[in-house]
């Protein structure tokens, strides 16, 4: 693919994105004019994926910045940074990229009437930023990947995830463009099938090998030697390794590890929480049960009709079933507290 998964419109001062939620059947577009558009973008999943929606959190805070401004724009901001990060709390990229744009916000030496104009070059150049550092992933992930792999790929995390690349998946590709004959598994990833109806998609613009599996396939497959490398991203990575991602990367991890194939987990260092020692303490966001419930077979529903789900959206892997981290510095390997600083990660200026 050519085009970015969110971009803004200089002609329009929009925001422009794929509908995730129209793929694979159709690709459609949305625009977003206002903070609260974009906001409700976010929960509603039309834009996913970490690196994503840390930029779709500054370009948020540019459209507030340039609507016409009440008797604080400053406040305003600040209480429009709230109403974006909670529409997907666990997202720790989200967060980071508001609160980049928070640091304008407070700058005194930035006078109201430059404002905007400060707060959109800061927000398209994060969009520029996302798209280096997503190459430099798939570079770095690329190299740990070797000629006639079998890849099992969790969620989805290609260039719909990001603004462009991606970081598993952007490895993978970039693997594939290297030349080397590599082979995907894409897991459904339930309830909302990331996998199947994103992942398989983007590999079908690479023309990448793949085979879509069910979820409870995973460890029949981990267990016959058929897979080499587990790949997959992260919402949010804690201080010692612990990786909070997209539901059911915990069980695929346990199996994989009891098989003795490599989890390779790729994200940028943004997606590093420092302030969070472990996982435990991260909050999970539960996301509506009818995202679960409304699944049908046939045409039917599969559930009663007075059934209740619980629909967690991330489980936490500990570090100790993670083989190695990728990210735009560089492959860690564990212990990844105490390793961070062989790629030249300062843990108190780089936060």
């Amino acid at each position: 693919m050519t085009m970015r998964t969110i971009e803004w419109v200089p002609e329009t001062s929009q925001v422009r994105m794929i509908d995730q939620r129209k793929l694979p059947a159709a690709l459609e577009f949305v625009y977003c004019s206002t903070a609260r558009e974009m906001a409700d973008a976010i929960r509603d999943m039309t834009i996913r994926g970490a690196p994503a929606l840390g930029v779709a959190g500054a370009f948020g805070l540019a459209l507030e910045a340039a609507r016409p401004a009440g008797d604080d724009l400053r406040r305003q901001l600040h209480n429009t940074a709230e109403l974006l990060k909670s529409a997907r709390p666990t997202a720790v990229n989200l967060a980071w990229g508001v609160e980049r744009i928070l640091k304008l916000v407070d700058d005194p030496e930035i006078s109201t009437a430059d404002l905007a104009g400060r707060i959109l070059a800061e927000a398209l150049e994060l969009a520029e930023e996302d798209v280096r550092t997503n190459l430099a992933l798939a570079q770095h992930g690329a190299s740990l990947i070797e000629d006639g792999d079998t890849i099992l790929h969790h969620c989805n995390t290609g260039a719909l995830a990001v603004v462009d690349w991606g970081t598993a998946l952007g490895a993978i590709r970039y693997a594939h463009e290297q030349g080397k004959h590599i082979h995907v598994l894409v897991d459904e990833t339930r309830p909302r099938l990331q996998g199947s109806r994103l992942t398989a998609w983007e590999l079908e613009q690479y023309s990448i090998p793949y085979h879509i599996i069910t979820d409870n396939a995973a460890g029949y497959y981990l267990r016959s030697g058929k897979v080499q490398k587990v790949f997959f991203g992260a919402d949010r990575v804690a201080a010692n390794g612990d990786v909070v991602n997209k539901i059911g990367t915990y069980m695929l991890s346990l199996a994989a590890h009891a098989n003795r194939v490599p989890v390779i987990c790729v994200f940028p260092l943004s997606t590093l929480d420092l302030t969070e020692s472990n996982g435990d303490n991260i909050l999970i966001e539960e996301r509506l049960q009818e995202e679960v419930l409304g699944i049908t077979y046939q045409g039917q529903a599969v559930t009663p009709a007075a059934a209740q789900a619980l629909n967690p959206a991330f489980d936490i892997t500990p570090h100790e079933l993670i083989s190695a981290w990728v990210t735009e510095r560089g492959i860690i390997y564990p212990p990844f507290d105490r390793n961070l600083a062989q790629v030249g990660y300062n843990t108190r200026l780089d936060r």
